[in-house]
């Protein structure tokens, strides 16, 4: 069967249009105890008792053995946007076959593929529940492996709600490995949420700019505070602090929704921001001005809630092996200088059909100045990342017979270098006076570059704006105040709007203050790195 499911794969690459197979010459076929795929390749059957069960088991595995199985099968490609040498291994027919289920309180797990190589292990996945009815999203208490000798694993885990199959799809990925060739593990996956998602009206104002305040109560939500800001070019920065009741769900996705007066979704500026606390979140938003003032619009607060619980453990034991992934599979020790980033050196490269990892080591932790990161394999492009403060850059395998790899050259690329700077007590800091909710402005330097910045307060807090004219500076990335000796950090609301920035200071009370750069950033649109780490053969 394995051998069939490749072939339609292959034919699938091959063409674009699905052929459709003649199920009447297909039941003939059966009766006649063998099975043609496309191509005109003859499966033979067993023989056949006479019996209406064996006739439909025929069918099954006539329909698995043509394109309709392939185009009914899992798309992965929108869950594996991140992983794309996962697809793409997907596409190549690779990845170990597992497809067990188990079923407990109406959900069933399914493992469909792994991959495991000498760079990480790879689950896909899928949950399906016996109804889910308005289910968005799925979550679990708990994800991973167990291995042989009962260690947990842990790892990376994604998913997706697919509406149209009423199944959430997801991968888990993890660094471990297992030892030797092939390994038992167990996946676990415990109490899972079913999730669902709430729209609660409020009554903003967007022509009231002080602090308005919304209790939810209910849901898990308690209340939700809103502030803003306006900016430049007839923008408005809407912060919103939303409190969380639900211990069960302490980490919600929340938004605040305008709608205009045909019940469409009011544009942002930018996309939004968010970060999580215990017990809350806060979230930056930018729209236009107007747009928010316009009559008829309403608002809204979208969130996130749980719409059952099923407590319970799934696991399922599979053992798992390198061996198909290991023949196209190397690793090759470098200790390359990175160019003129300080004390940093490449280690290694690991190179496995899916991806290419390389081991980064420092003598004293920097972090990496560059952006954007590819690796030229032969002329063809891998997009990379980094994982672990900077301590890995991977490279997922798109568009490559991994087998290949060993014989093209390599070459790193960085680009777009941000250089990061502390400030230092010893500069001259920057005098605010008479702070007040009267908006004023001061300007300053550093290392040669201008800073406007602009100081008010509201609610009792301090706010400070810097932002600089040069688009070569990055941004003051955070401020502090001396009291004595000690320093006081500025909390940063980060939002994207060229290399502007905000830092608050909560419950202040004076009416003068000296401020300090704490760190900022130098940036190098144009700057390139190439390091040759192996040549070809």
């Amino acid at each position: 069967m394995e051998r069939i499911e490749n072939k339609v794969k292959n034919q699938m690459k091959a063409s674009n249009n699905i052929d459709y197979p003649n199920f009447d010459q297909m039941w003939n076929s059966i009766q006649q105890d063998e099975l043609k795929v496309a191509g005109g390749e003859p499966v033979v059957l067993r023989p056949r008792k006479r019996k209406r069960f064996a006739l439909v088991a025929g069918l099954s595995v006539a329909l698995m053995a043509t394109p309709v199985y392939a185009a009914l099968n899992y798309d992965w490609s929108s869950m594996l946007s991140y992983r794309e040498g996962i697809q793409s291994a997907l596409e190549q027919g690779l990845g170990q076959t597992i497809e067990q289920s188990v079923t407990k309180e109406g959900v069933t797990l399914t493992v469909h593929t792994a991959f495991i190589d000498e760079n990480r292990t790879v689950l896909l996945y899928s949950l399906k529940p016996e109804t889910s009815q308005d289910v968005t999203d799925i979550d679990f208490k708990l994800i991973g492996l167990k291995d042989s000798k009962g260690n947990f694993v842990e790892g990376n885990y994604r998913g997706k709600w697919n509406e149209e199959l009423g199944e959430f799809q997801g991968y888990f990925e993890t660094d471990w490995v297992g030892e030797g060739q092939t390994t038992d593990v167990e996946f676990i996956m415990e109490n899972i949420q079913f999730i669902g998602n709430k729209k609660q009206s409020i009554s903003y104002n967007p022509n009231d700019a002080t602090t308005q305040v919304f209790p939810i109560q209910k849901d898990g939500v308690g209340s939700v505070t809103l502030q803003s800001f306006e900016q430049a070019e007839g923008n408005v920065l809407l912060k919103s602090d939303v409190t969380f009741t639900d211990t069960e769900m302490p980490y919600k996705r929340v938004e605040f929704e305008a709608i205009n007066d045909v019940d469409e979704s009011v544009k942002q500026v930018t996309g939004t921001s968010s970060s999580y606390r215990d017990g809350g979140a806060n979230i930056s938003q930018i729209f236009k001005s107007n747009n928010l003032r316009e009559e008829g619009t309403k608002f809204q607060l979208s969130y996130e809630h749980i719409l059952e619980t099923k407590e319970s453990t799934w696991n399922i034991n599979m053992n798992l092996s390198k061996k198909q992934l290991e023949n196209a599979s190397f690793k090759q020790v470098l200790d390359i200088p990175m160019g003129n980033v300080p004390n940093t050196k490449i280690h290694e490269m690991k190179v496995t059909p899916t991806q290419v990892r390389l081991n980064i080591t420092q003598e004293d932790y920097y972090t990496l100045p560059f952006r954007e990161y590819q690796l030229d394999v032969g002329g063809t492009l891998l997009k990379g990342y980094s994982m672990g403060n900077g301590q890995d850059l991977r490279f997922e395998v798109v568009g490559l017979d991994a087998a290949s790899l060993a014989n093209k050259p390599i070459t790193l690329v960085a680009k777009h270098r941000i250089d990061s700077f502390y400030g230092d007590e010893n500069d001259k800091p920057i005098r605010l006076t008479d702070i007040s909710e009267k908006h004023q402005t001061t300007t300053s330097s550093i290392a040669g570059y201008p800073i406007s910045w602009t100081y008010y307060l509201k609610d009792n807090n301090l706010y400070v704006e810097t932002l600089s004219s040069d688009p070569m500076f990055e941004g003051v990335d955070r401020t502090y105040y001396l009291d004595g000796k000690e320093q006081i950090l500025g909390e940063p609301e980060s939002y994207d709007e060229s290399n502007k920035s905000m830092d608050v200071y909560e419950n202040f009370d004076k009416k003068e203050l000296d401020i300090y750069i704490y760190s900022y950033g130098i940036n190098k649109p144009n700057e390139e790195l190439r390091i040759p780490l192996k040549s070809g053969k």
